[in-house]
């Protein structure tokens, strides 16, 4: 109907349409997904105040990292090391050299961690795949800016981020995230090395070293995001992500040698790192519809990294004098562009979809090192430049299918192939592997109108060799420089360009029950049955660099193995269980795994790196009477040995870490928060254990750890 006419004396008054617009939570997403997936959201994210993701991705289900308590690596699913874990940012594998673990948690929108392969994700995933999403934009305009510092050790180590959201018209969104951390750290570490004969026990060497390293590093990220809405599910989007690293780490080491039949190799030690790591990645993706049922989706991207480095290592007799000089200078760079798209067709008002899909990868690195040791280039007659390319290929259909509210389904086919080419002064070689996955998941909502259900997933997955596994380029030993013999505990590094990619056939079966409010239980069994597992082998070579033979180490396709588990987390409101309970929010998972290598002689011929068990149980409170909010969390990795070959074994001590913080909100539009990582610290013990030439090797390594505190202003403007 027309509207009345305006009165004599009125004002008309205009009305402005509203966009009302839902989007699921976390849990929803995770539940109504067809494929196994753990969303970890931003609130989650920075709940502890963590200064790099490292920290806080040590806390996630299912997920360890390497390194020393307090001090971790990079991440690792069901405790399964040497790059089994497909790391994705924003759905695109990582630019090598580049390491996750340091993005802030500011930059970072939400984890999905998937524990089977997908045919639209791809199946380079033995263990499971972790996709960090960078920030995304929100329609509205604010500003969050955070201001930090960390103290460990006495030493200090500020952090500030700033994010702005804004519209660009009526159609456009965009977002800024930039952050930058300077860290300062002092690392101690100190080891005892004793040779014994095997035939008749007799010590012949002892040794302890001690060293320390003061680090500053500097870490820059920016992440820009861009989005226009063309139309009804249309959209086109412009991704940028910088960082920028710098670091300097200068060491000073000692040596004692309470006994020994030949003279100590050094007294005292010093060195020093200077490094500049840079990456750049720019990321186009157009979003549109053929028709109502029909759209595709097309994406591309150009990145780059760049990194330069020198190192200098001397050592000195107790005379002062040095014995020894070794100077090493590197320059990489990878330029990468990538391209991928897909078409999706809808069915039956949108519960079934089929979608086609394509992967295109290129990457072209130049790499010059130079090493010199006491004034003598090694590896000369190898030259200092080392070029690398690898292309990569994939081809996929899924199929997924809401049968009906209780059943759904997805199925896929991906075929990839990677062709890695390298060449040197006096070597060149060339690796294809070609792979056909077939990946199926099955999803059971048994029991309605309640929302438990169970999940069935069988796939195929692989793991291909990567560049430094395939380039026969070697690293030497400088304990025993050529010319000359080194020994079986101290052996030369190369590759083998003939390495066959690992192959994994798997089951997973999951039991998922989902509460009142929103919060979860599940359990999951999984097994992985791996073939043509890579290992490092050490044999006597005839070698080109160098007269006498040489021991090395190479990665070599040693025959079979079987890893399986059963994980089970939880995260949920006490009081979903309890009736008037007090607001606490409880999270909790442990995973149990089990391994075996066929070709190693047990009982501990484990996978590489992978812990007995693993878990984290953590809680949050929120006073009732106070605007104070206060949590806590402990993460656990029990002790564990590995054979990693019939000569090699490696014992790793137990790893527990406590974490806490209290949040103080002072108003809507300013919080402090104070946070506590690695309280009462326990050292990293290792011990390798090595028998060759009649001897028996053993070393017992100790990491010092330390307690963290963190102060940081969190604002909103």
């Amino acid at each position: 109907m027309p509207s009345p006419a305006a009165q004599p004396g009125t004002r008309a008054q205009r009305v402005e349409a509203v966009e009302i617009t839902g989007k699921n939570s976390a849990t929803e997403e995770r539940r109504n997904s067809s494929a196994a997936k753990i969303i970890i959201t931003r609130e989650d994210l920075e709940q502890y105040g963590d200064s790099n993701l490292g920290e806080a991705m040590r806390r996630l289900p299912g997920v360890t990292t390497g390194g020393r308590p307090g001090r971790p690596g990079a991440p690792m699913m069901r405790g399964m090391g040497g790059g089994f874990t497909q790391i994705l940012l924003d759905g695109q594998r990582i630019p090598p050299g580049f390491s996750v673990e340091q993005i802030t948690p500011d930059q970072v929108e939400r984890i999905e961690i998937l524990r089977a392969p997908t045919a639209e994700t791809g199946a380079r995933a033995i263990a499971g795949t972790i996709n960090i999403i960078l920030r995304e934009p929100l329609r509205q305009t604010n500003n969050d800016i955070k201001l930090g510092v960390q103290e460990e050790r006495q030493k200090y180590s500020p952090n500030a981020s700033w994010t702005h959201n804004g519209t660009m018209g009526e159609t456009g969104t965009f977002n800024v995230s930039a952050s930058t951390t300077f860290t300062h750290q002092l690392t101690d570490d100190a080891s005892h090395t004793i040779y014994e004969d095997l035939l008749t026990g007799a010590k012949t060497l002892e040794q302890n070293s001690f060293g320390r390293s003061n680090a500053e590093r500097e870490n820059i990220f920016l992440n820009g995001r861009m989005q226009w809405r063309l139309g009804n599910g249309e959209q086109l989007g412009v991704q940028t992500f910088l960082a920028h690293n710098t670091s300097e780490n200068h060491s000073t080491g000692t040596l004692d040698q309470p006994f020994g039949l030949t003279p100590s190799p050094y007294a005292t030690r010093a060195g020093s790192f200077v490094g500049r790591f840079d990456v750049g990645r720019i990321n186009l993706n157009l979003n549109k519809r053929f028709d109502a049922d029909t759209r595709y989706e097309i994406r591309g991207g150009l990145g780059k990294f760049w990194s330069n480095t020198d190192s200098v290592s001397e050592q000195f007799a107790n005379s002062g004098a040095r014995t020894l000089l070794q100077t090493s200078r590197g320059d990489l760079r990878d330029l990468s562009w990538s391209t991928n798209g897909k078409v999706i067709r809808s069915f039956g008002g949108g519960a079934h979809s089929v979608t086609a899909g394509w992967d295109i990868e290129n990457l072209a690195r130049n790499e010059m090192s130079v090493t010199l040791l006491n004034g003598v280039q090694q590896l000369a007659d190898l030259g200092s430049e080392f070029d690398v390319t690898t292309r990569r290929f994939a081809a996929y259909l899924q199929d997924e299918w809401d049968i009906n509210p209780q059943w759904a389904a997805n199925a896929g086919l991906r075929y990839e192939t990677i062709r890695t080419s390298s060449s040197n002064a006096q070597d060149t070689f060339t690796n294809t592997s070609k792979v056909l996955t077939p990946l199926a998941h099955l999803v059971w909502r048994f029991a309605a109108p309640s929302r438990d259900q169970l999940r069935l997933s069988l796939t195929q997955s692989y793991r291909a060799p990567n560049v430094g596994q395939l380039s026969s380029r070697p690293s030497l030993n400088t304990l025993y420089p050529v010319p000359g013999a080194n020994t079986a505990i101290s052996p030369d590094r190369a590759g083998n360009p003939d390495l066959k990619p690992e192959r994994a056939n798997g089951i997973d079966l999951a039991f998922e029950r989902y509460l009142k409010s929103g919060g979860v239980m599940s359990v999951n069994l999984f097994v992985r049955d791996i073939k043509d597992l890579i290992r490092n082998v050490i044999a006597l070579e005839d070698v080109s660099w160098a007269p006498a033979d040489r021991y090395v180490s190479r990665p070599q396709n040693i025959g079979k193995a079987i890893t399986k588990g059963i994980e089970f987390d939880a995260k949920f409101q006490l009081r979903e269980l309890i009736d008037d309970a007090i607001p606490l929010n409880l999270r909790f998972n442990l995973s149990i795994y089990d391994s075996k290598v066929a070709a190693i002689v047990g009982p501990y011929n484990r996978i590489d790196q992978q812990p007995r068990a693993s878990g984290n149980l953590g809680a949050d409170y929120k006073f009732r009477s106070l605007p104070v909010s206060v949590g806590g969390n402990i993460a656990w990795t029990p002790a564990y040995t590995t054979q990693q070959s019939d000569t090699q074994l490696q014992k790793i001590s137990t790893k527990r870490v406590y974490d806490a913080y209290a949040l103080w909100t002072v108003n809507p539009a300013a919080k402090v928060r104070l946070s506590l990582s690695n309280i009462s610290p326990i050292d990293g013990l290792t011990t390798g254990i090595t028998l060759a030439d009649g001897q028996r090797q053993t070393i017992l390594s100790t990491g010092r750890t330390d307690m963290s505190v963190a102060l940081r202003l969190e604002m909103r403007l």
